[in-house]
């Protein structure tokens, strides 16, 4: 396991203008992190802090790839992640209801990064996740044709079509 102290920036303390934190992300990363789904990967976390006027900008880019399981065949594989995403950090008292918009406590004035980072790796995951094609496992795929019913004994099944569904087919073919 992995501190996630150096995830934590110390905005009061900023004192440039700009401000760059490199990350190198691993297992250890993830296993840190409570109630994360992700258990395995390698990824370079780069954070441009910009200081401005009453607030903070924070641009994330990430690169590398993390292990998940192929929604096909079920082994794992790897999935490249390549993202940039911005965050807005002001200081206060009182929580905004912008989404875009991060309060932190002013007395405080510490932002730990690391949940961030894990959310914006989170939806930077296609929904759909599935080996190249040839690449899943064999064994998995022939069984799973083989319950869905996509693979039959070889013979099309031709099903009579009841009349009443015939005539209804006609006109849609007519339009």
């Amino acid at each position: 396991m992995c501190s996630l102290e150096m995830y934590k920036i110390d905005l009061k303390g900023l004192q440039e203008d700009l401000t760059i934190r490199e990350y190198d992300l691993d297992d250890r990363f993830f296993e840190s992190l409570q109630d994360a789904q992700l258990e395995h990967g390698s990824l370079h976390v780069s954070v441009s802090i910009r200081k401005m006027s009453g607030f903070f900008e924070l641009s994330f880019h990430t690169a590398g790839s993390v292990t998940v399981s192929c929604d096909r065949c079920l082994d794992d594989m790897e999935q490249p992640i390549e993202a940039d995403n911005r965050l807005v950090v002001k200081l206060g008292y009182t929580s905004s209801d912008d989404d875009d918009t991060v309060t932190v406590n002013e007395d405080e004035g510490i932002l730990d990064v690391s949940w961030f980072i894990y959310e914006f790796i989170m939806l930077a995951i296609p929904i759909k996740h599935v080996h190249a094609p040839g690449k899943c496992n064999s064994a998995m795929t022939q069984k799973l044709n083989e319950l869905s019913g996509a693979v039959r004994s070889g013979e099309e099944e031709t099903e009579a079509i009841d009349p009443r569904w015939e005539k209804l087919q006609q006109l849609r073919i007519k339009s």
